[in-house]
Order: C-alpha cells, then sequence, then structure tokens
C-alpha cells in the first residue's frame, strides 16, 4: 500500500510537534508500528513526556537540536538516530533556524493515550 507525502494531513500531537503519520494502523492495517515524520520549527521544541508502552526510534533527516532522554542532553542533527525506551522522559528541542525533521517509528504504534506530558 502506497501513500503520497502530499496527501497525508499534518496534526499536532500531545506533545507539541507538528506530525505526517507517514504508516500507521489506523490507517494502513494492523502492523504493530507507526511511522511518522515529525517537525519541529524553528526556536520550538516538545513537551517533556514519556510513552508508557512504546518505545521510539528517531533518525533526524533534517537540521539540528538538543534532545533530552531523562536528564541527559545530546545534540542530534542529520543522520543520527536514537532509541527512547518505553518509560524514558524525552523531548526536542530545535537549536537552528530552520525546520527540524525526524522520522519516528514507534512500537507499538502511537497513540495519544499512551503518551503522558509531565
Amino acid at each position: 500500500m502506497k501513500t503520497a507525502y502530499k496527501d497525508i494531513l499534518p496534526y499536532i500531537t500531545k506533545d507539541g510537534s507538528e506530525i505526517r503519520e507517514l504508516l500507521h494502523p489506523w490507517h494502513h492495517g494492523n502492523m504493530g508500528l507507526s511511522v511518522a515524520e515529525a517537525i519541529v520549527h524553528p526556536g520550538c521544541s516538545t513537551a517533556l513526556h514519556r510513552h508508557i508502552v512504546a518505545e521510539e526510534v528517531y533518525h533526524v533527516t533534517e537540521g539540528r537540536g538538543i534532545m533530552t532522554l531523562d536528564s541527559e542532553h545530546i545534540s542530534i542533527e542529520v543522520g543520527d538516530t536514537v532509541y527512547i525506551r518505553a518509560g524514558t522522559l524525552h523531548s526536542v528541542k530545535n537549536t537552528q533556524n530552520t525546520p527540524l525533521r525526524i522520522l519516528c517509528l514507534c512500537h507499538p504504534s502511537y497513540s495519544h493515550e499512551d503518551t503522558e506530558i509531565l
């Protein structure tokens, strides 16, 4: 099943990032994971949050920023990949004047109910 990027409407997640669901069971059937593009606009950050059940992988495709993982703050840039264990507090801040784009893989698939804002 193919979905054209131009046909995917963005929405704002519970953490405040702009998301396009590239693959999600809601739209593509039960695959046990979701793939999304997150955009954090210049000077913005996502809310500090965690997922109780889901684990995530973030892969930076454009821009630079700072990622918080529990009490650690790490620089991220194009090509970096970060694994986020379920229950880990995390957020992303865009430190540049261009969009920060991140490919987000979530297993099991993303849901607002599994997102706890702190």
